[in-house]
Order: structure tokens, then sequence, then C-alpha cells
């Protein structure tokens, strides 16, 4: 399910790509993934159980978490970054979210730091450099693109954090996305025109507002339900490892879809990820095989 989501989230710049040349703002992309993905999961809840609506109101941080500190910053940040450096750069920056999602686990859900998970979130870590191809050709480093890239690294990485003691508070994975979304909502809406972004988004075509809500479904609400249901049955650190095939993901739609060459160390840094992905379940695998 993790890897999956991470798969998912890989294709999300091919449609970035589409709806920039149609003229929308990245904030204003980030509203319609909010928007469309409260909309489904409200459906979905009131279609399976609608029980799954209920929450403590002490409990709401949680999803202020999730939402608000987690996907609003983390996807305001992430742009900016690309805005002050480059895509490869933020991408990077980005993936140092495993390295502080490993030692926040540590610290809050005494999670062991082992040799085996230090090894995979290196081998992650450098993948996503050469996959990306950031160390190659004049990189941009100012100072505020380092620290907002820093921050959508941090922001990224609390999503599982927040989303593990929320299922540890009982919560089922559907409640969660849905009420992070919906707090979402409220964190990015203000920042955009929304009357604006409805027309842009849905009356201007038919193939503009097709794409618009495959872009919510395919990058936000299919693997947002994936990797929170992972979540329930493996570790924060652990998650965050598998979730970094997202850049190799999207390197392989480039090389197929988009007719971009790739080179030696981007395919070394794929197989280096690839294999972190690996190497952080043996030790599930051969209990597994042994059962």
């Amino acid at each position: 399910m993790i890897i999956s989501a991470g798969i998912l989230w890989g294709v999300t710049g091919l449609f970035v790509n589409a709806l920039d040349g149609r003229g929308f703002t990245s904030m204003q992309l980030v509203a319609c993934r909010a928007v469309i993905t409260t909309v489904l999961m409200l459906v979905t809840l009131l279609i399976t159980d609608r029980r799954l609506l209920r929450v403590k109101l002490r409990d709401m941080w949680c999803f202020v978490g999730t939402g608000i500190i987690s996907i609003v910053m983390f996807s305001y940040c992430y742009f900016r970054t690309m805005m002050r450096t480059s895509v490869s750069v933020a991408a990077v920056l980005l993936y140092t979210a495993p390295i502080m999602v490993i030692i926040m686990s540590a610290v809050l859900f005494k999670e062991r730091i082992n040799l085996q998970k230090g090894i995979c979130c290196a081998m992650a870590f450098v993948g996503c450099i050469l996959t990306t191809g950031a160390l190659t050709g004049g990189v941009n480093l100012p100072a505020d693109g380092i620290v907002t890239g820093l921050l959508s690294g941090f922001g990224y990485a609390l999503y599982s954090i927040f989303s593990r003691i929320a299922l540890n508070k009982g919560y089922n994975s559907l409640t969660i996305i849905f009420y992070t979304f919906l707090c979402a909502n409220f964190g990015v809406l203000p920042f955009v025109n929304v009357v604006d972004t409805a027309q842009k988004a849905f009356c201007t075509d038919i193939g503009t507002a097709l794409m618009i809500v495959a872009m919510a479904i395919v990058t936000t609400f299919l693997p947002y339900l994936l990797y929170t249901g992972g979540l329930t049955s493996v570790e924060a650190g652990k998650a965050s490892i598998m979730a970094s095939v997202e850049p190799v993901v999207a390197s392989v739609c480039s090389v197929v879809l988009l007719a971009v060459p790739m080179r030696a160390n981007e395919a070394a840094g794929a197989l280096l990820v690839l294999g972190a992905v690996v190497a952080v379940n043996i030790k599930v695998v051969r209990k597994n095989a042994a059962q």
C-alpha cells in the first residue's frame, strides 16, 4: 500500500506540468486537490460508514496537524523552494523527510533506530539526490530556498507523525484523511481566489475539469488512502523510506512519456532507492517465509 502510494505521488508532475500550461498557479492546484479530496472522502464515508465521521473535539489538533501544519505547509514550502532553487534541489530537500520521521518516531513512538534502518535511509536519500540530478550542472542554493526546502521535508514528515498519533487514538484511516483535507481547506483557501479558481477548473472546458478531478483522485485521494492505511501495520520510519520510490517513478515517467533521456547517475539513484525499499523489508520477508 505504501509503495503504491509512492508510485501514485510520482506521477504528480505530469498533471502539474499539463495544468501549469493552462494557467493554474501552485496554490490553486493545492486548493483543487484539497477540496475535491474532501468531497470524495465525505461521499465515501456517507456510503460506507457514517460513524467514521465522529471525532472527539479534543482530538482535532491531530487533524489540524495533518491538514494545515503538514499538507499546507509542505505544499507551500515545496513549491516555494522550486521557485527559489530548482525542481531537483526541492526534491532532494523534501526527501530529508525519512531522516526526520525516523528521529521523531524514535522519540515519540519508541521505534528503534537500528543499523538496517539507518543504512536504508542513507541509501534512499543518496538515491534521491542521484535520481533528481541535483548534483549535475550549476546549483542555485539561496539561504531562503534551503530553509523552505527543509521546512517542506519537515511538513512532509509530520504527516506520518500526526497520522500515527491519530491511528493510536483509534481513528480509522478514512476518518484521518477526511478531516486532514477538511482542515487543509481552511489553510489554503484564504490564499486563492475561490471564484476564479472554480471557474478556471470547471467552467473553461471539459478537458480541464476532467484533468483536475483525475489529478485529485490519482495523486491525492488514492495515495493518501493507501499510505495512511499502510501506516496501521508499518513503522512510520520504514513507511517514509518506502515512499521514496516517488522520485524514481517521476524519472521513469519523464523517460517513457516525455522522452527525457535518463543518465547513468539517475539510473544508479533509482536502483539505490529501490534497493533501500527492498532492504528495509528484508526481516519482514524472512519472517513471513519462515511462517
